[in-house]
């Protein structure tokens, strides 16, 4: 790369070598302070709206988990599919600079398009739906094809002699990186939930202000292009790849251009493996088996050029099992999110958002990474145990699926307080009991509610009716002491529902009201009220929150308010005035809560209709921290093996097909969210068996491998071609056409979290 720099700086000046500044007498050139302002503020864009982005699905567009999970997912994959793109935009016609300033307006104008679907003002919900995801799908494109760029591009601007502060530089950027994932995942979801507009949750804000970071990053960008060394585009691979498809290297049209030939790894892989096949088809049956398939290209490539494509093939074939890990990984956003919506998220005096969990993961990563370097693996050696690259990464296999037996483990104790929603013919159906003296409920052909109901306990859990049909009316016999009253009611499938009993002027009462079982997925408590005044009640419980509540035993709706005390809670009846103690309104729960006249005022009875999530939401602690050491031992060290593996012209090949393995995990999230219909402690056990079932699969490849080192490859083949056919000019070619493709490596990086994403 650093001859392309420099033969970039010649083509900006006339064949002089001109580069920027230098930062404070040091050999760090001033362009790449703006490079690391744009990635941190491009960074803490990107995480901030994919913090929120989940919960976005389900409260704002109101989408169920499944649908939210897919979607989420199907995103996070197009975000990995598009760096293939943005580094041919970039090689092949518009250079690094340029992509990154055209694909970034791209990524702003997404931003802008999906904060505007999150405004309710505008339009309706398949507006707002449609909104959404072309912001998504613009902010991919951009954010995807940035990717391999901006890394690069900030290699670009060192001299070739300064190795050192080059490798620096890359520590840097992915502080940078780290920095902004662990800043935005702690502030968008307080911005989120913190702030209030239009009614509610402000997403608007919370996506809005990764928008505005976003355009910080693109003028911060822009501010340095002065300073900037820019390689041009090396020429359409895209025509000649079309070209160099069935012969033995580039033509000669191509070769005699000015720009430099761009018969790449990739292009050179897909020629030598389509003649090695069309060959073996043409002739294995008149001359002897050859040891490998790809020797029947002898004929035309040097021993060399198939040695190090069979280099490249093992280790493509080693990623085969790889999507799995991710699969798992990149639940963090999504239903580990969900989950931790059901917990206890107090700590102190402080509450935890769900979606800023995550942020535990970005920090563990800075803590892990220098232990696991500086102590763990030299603790190892000095055992003289042989720990090789690929053994680490089945043990990070191994941690990734423990760490989903841990969310398992808390997904079991998370349920207990959750209330499973009524399957097809099914009703759930509760009863309170506001007389005065205990009542006995009896339904026809059932044998729920065997046991007397005290006046103003709380409800026993809800009792599943089965139904004949989609609705059924049951007669229910309620006696109350010497009276018995039977009440014809009608219940549908599907629904939860209330039995309210109260002592009419002659008898007994029985009003029927469906009720909100789902948990709030803010954690929010929902309380509803039963007035059993003679006239109307208006109860206001927080700023926004008033309830309006219909006289004689009248039953509100039930609203969702934030988790607190709730000690002076004013309620007007006509002229009158009072104030009543709620008390302490819990994570998750839901109440009903009767107001009753008595003799010192207004009296508030508080019933549990279900309960509060008792799980403490540092009970997730123990999955991210085993979640991240395993990204330590997979990703980081997968990406050395595959960087080392690889012959240093195919490099790039190998490092695509790396991103590959994370775009197509998160495919595998996506079909399984939507196809396998699991309850999800049953789905997080599925995927913890199918990794360590994938585990086995690894590790029996593993052991088959043979390490090589690609820099014996001039001993290797000292004459050049080694013997084999073909005039060598392949690998000469290959040669003189290789770049560093130093932004495949970096995006790749990322995902380590001292980049990860």
């Amino acid at each position: 790369m650093a001859r392309g720099n420099d033969d970039a700086a010649k083509v900006q000046n006339g064949g002089k070598v001109k580069h920027s500044p230098k930062l404070c007498g040091t050999n760090y050139p001033l362009s790449i302070a703006f490079i690391v302002v744009n990635e941190f503020c491009e960074r803490f864009s990107y995480y901030g709206m994919k913090a929120v982005l989940t919960l976005y699905f389900i409260n704002y567009l109101h989408w169920d988990k499944d649908l939210s999970t897919a979607v989420y997912h199907a995103f996070s994959s197009l975000c990995y599919f598009t760096p293939v793109l943005g580094a041919l935009i970039a090689d092949s016609w518009l250079g690094r600079f340029k992509t990154i300033i055209y694909l970034s307006l791209v990524y702003v104008l997404g931003h802008v398009v999906k904060s505007t679907g999150a405004i309710p003002a505008v339009g309706e919900n398949v507006t707002h739906v449609v909104l959404s995801m072309t912001g998504l799908v613009l902010i991919a494109f951009g954010t995807g094809g940035i990717k391999p760029c901006v890394a690069a591009f900030g290699g670009d601007q060192f001299e070739k002699e300064h190795t050192e502060e080059r490798r620096k530089f890359f520590s840097i950027f992915y502080m940078a990186i780290n920095a902004g994932s662990l800043l935005s995942t702690i502030i968008t979801p307080i911005l989120r939930g913190d702030v209030q507009c239009f009614g509610g949750d402000c997403y608007a804000l919370a996506f809005g202000v990764p928008a505005a970071l976003m355009i910080i990053a693109l003028v911060v960008f822009v501010a340095g292009s002065t300073l900037y060394t820019k390689s041009p585009p090396g020429g359409n691979v895209l025509l000649d790849v079309c070209k160099c498809i069935g012969v033995s290297r580039c033509p000669a049209g191509v070769r005699k251009r000015k720009a430099p030939c761009v018969c790449t790894a990739l292009q050179v892989l897909l020629t030598v493996w389509q003649f090695a096949l069309r060959n073996r088809w043409r002739n294995s049956s008149r001359e002897p088996r050859r040891a490998h398939w790809l020797d029947w290209a002898q004929e035309k490539y040097s021993k060399r050029l198939i040695y190090e494509i069979k280099m490249v093939l093992r280790v493509l074939v080693l990623f085969i099992p790889l999507p799995m890990f991710w699969a798992l990984f990149d639940q963090q956003g999504s239903r580990w999110t969900l989950q931790a919506t059901r917990m206890n998220m107090g700590i102190g005096s402080f509450v935890v958002k769900p979606d800023q969990m995550q942020m535990l993961n970005s920090l563990l990563i800075l803590v892990f990474v220098p232990i696991f370097d500086m102590i763990l693996y030299p603790l190892i050696g000095l055992c003289k145990i042989k720990f090789m690259p690929l053994k680490k990464m089945a043990i990070g296999m191994v941690l990734a699926a423990l760490a989903f037996v841990a969310a398992t483990v808390v997904e079991l104790n998370v349920t207990k307080t959750v209330v499973e929603p009524p399957l097809a013919r099914e009703s759930l159906l509760q009863v309170v009991n506001l007389a005065e003296g205990d009542v006995n409920v009896a339904i026809d052909g059932t044998g729920l509610f065997p046991h007397p109901i005290g006046p103003y306990e709380d409800p026993v859990e809800y009792q599943k009716l089965q139904l004949n049909g989609v609705n059924e009316s049951h007669m229910v016999n309620v006696t109350y002491g010497d009276e018995t009253v039977r009440c014809p009611l009608t219940f549908n499938e599907g629904k939860a529902y209330s039995l309210f009993l109260h002592r009419g002027p002659s008898r007994i009462r029985c009003s029927l009201v469906e009720d909100h079982i789902e948990k709030s997925e803010d954690g929010d408590a929902h309380v509803r009220f039963v007035n059993t005044l003679p006239e109307s009640l208006n109860v206001s419980v927080a700023a926004g929150v008033d309830f309006e509540i219909r006289e004689d035993f009248g039953v509100s709706a039930a609203k969702s308010v934030a988790r607190g005390q709730y000690k002076e809670v004013r309620c007007n009846a006509g002229l009158k005035e009072y104030s009543v103690d709620l008390g302490l309104l819990d994570f998750g729960a839901s109440y009903t809560i009767v107001l009753k006249e008595g003799p010192e005022g207004l009296r508030a009875f508080k019933m549990l209709d279900i309960q509060a999530n008792d799980v403490h939401i540092t009970w997730q602690i123990p999955q991210y921290v085993l979640i991240t050491a395993a990204e330590v031992m997979f990703s980081v060290t997968g990406l050395e093996f595959s960087y080392s593996q690889a012959p240093p012209n195919m490099k790039s090949v190998v490092q695509a097909g790396w991103l590959l393995t994370v775009a197509f995990g998160n495919v595998i999230v996506l079909i399984v969210a939507e196809g396998a219909g699991l309850k999800q402690w049953m789905e997080f056990l599925l995927f913890a068996s199918l990794l360590i079932v994938v585990c086995i699969i690894f590790s029996i490849m593993a052991h088959l491998y043979t390490y090589v080192s690609p820099e014996q490859l001039d001993t290797m083949f000292q004459d050049g071609d080694g013997g084999g056919g073909g005039d060598g000019n392949d690998d000469g070619d290959l040669k003189k056409c290789q770049t560093e493709q130093l932004s495949l490596i970096a995006v790749a990086r990322e995902k380590e979290k001292c980049s990860t994403d």
